[in-house]
């Protein structure tokens, strides 16, 4: 990146040190800032993009389950229509707060997927476990008790969560994966949402 022209002064090597290590953090930072949600804290949709394919080919190659759970906050238009876009604001927070809270392994992600709806993905987690892990996401975003007048389901904000979970194998891509959890989160919205509702991708 530099060199430093002999003789050597001492003054100048810790000026340029200096200068490449603000420059590195200011790289980082950059970085960091481009994988994140601005709002909410947890990761972007590019950061889960990454992860996922990662640990696609972690499973293909160790054979082992790989789960992702999609959520959705429950009529969360309503919820800005009546209470305001700052209180919408503060509620996501909130919600990601509970659901980042609930993976306890170093490798699990939880990212903002858009708007309302967050993904987690779980290498290593067959289906009854990542079934039981969103269904304590589930009930977290119950206890935090903020209300919602215009649920029809509940009088406070819920959320609906899809969960599938595969072996990958070379003759599927990551995003089927993805698909198969957005299949559940509409048959837990068509069954009333404020539930879990789960399948293995090979059987679907």
């Amino acid at each position: 990146m530099d060199f430093i022209a002999k003789p050597i002064n001492p003054v100048i090597v810790r000026a340029r040190v200096q200068t490449h290590l603000t420059l590195k953090l200011q790289s980082d930072l950059l970085r960091s800032m481009a994988l994140f949600d601005g709002l909410t804290g947890v990761p972007n949709r590019r950061k889960f993009d990454e992860q996922l394919v990662r640990d696609w080919r972690q499973s293909q190659r160790e054979q082992t389950a790989l789960s992702v759970i999609l959520i959705d906050v429950d009529h969360f238009k309503r919820y800005n229509d009546h209470y305001g876009h700052q209180a919408g604001d503060a509620a996501l927070q909130a919600v990601a707060r509970v659901l980042d809270g609930t993976l306890k392994r170093p490798h699990d992600l939880l990212a903002r997927y858009g708007g309302e709806e967050f993904v987690g993905v779980l290498p290593n987690t067959g289906l009854s476990e990542a079934v039981e892990l969103a269904e304590r996401m589930q009930a977290g975003v119950r206890a935090l008790n903020l209300e919602h007048s215009g649920s029809p389901e509940a009088q406070v904000v819920t959320i609906s969560l899809g969960v599938a979970t595969v072996v990958a194998r070379s003759d599927l891509a990551p995003q089927a994966l993805v698909e198969a959890a957005d299949q559940q989160l509409y048959a837990a919205k068509q069954a009333g949402r404020a539930r879990v509702c789960a399948a293995a991708l090979n059987t679907i």
